[in-house]
């Protein structure tokens, strides 16, 4: 079952000029070491953030709380798959509001996509209710 759907459309202009203003104040208020060290690696690093930042975005929509109520740029982030799928990881305040949401006897798996095509960054949140499987005997 379906328990929230979120997206987020982010300019990458806009990030960038966010990035060259505040620096490192903004990644590291916004960004974990971990999407810090993926978007420094990476060509577009710019693109890379405004992906992530997307992502943060649509993770609070498909929380169904956007940024408030707690929850910390930082208790969402995403990483990648040796395959390069990202996934969504949620710590504190989001874990304990992904608790809440997932009916008893279910886990919650978050789905998330990112594109970008210049200057647009977007990132799409679906978090599922799987029912847990008991194992045979």
């Amino acid at each position: 079952m379906i328990l929230g759907v979120g997206t987020d459309l982010a300019n990458i202009d806009r990030v960038a000029n966010t990035l060259e203003r505040f620096g490192d104040r903004f990644r590291n208020r916004v960004f974990t070491d971990v999407e810090q060290a993926k978007a420094e690696r990476r060509r577009d690093t710019v693109g890379t953030y405004a992906k992530r930042w997307a992502a943060k975005e649509a993770c609070s929509k498909a929380l169904g709380t956007g940024l408030r109520m707690g929850i910390s740029w930082k208790d969402m982030y995403v990483s990648n798959l040796r395959t390069g799928q990202p996934v969504m990881h949620v710590t504190g305040w989001a874990k304990t509001r992904l608790d809440d949401m997932t009916p008893p006897g279910h886990e919650a798996i978050i789905h998330v996509t990112l594109t970008d095509d210049h200057p647009w960054a977007q990132a799409f949140v679906v978090i599922e209710a799987r029912p847990i499987q008991s194992t045979p005997g």
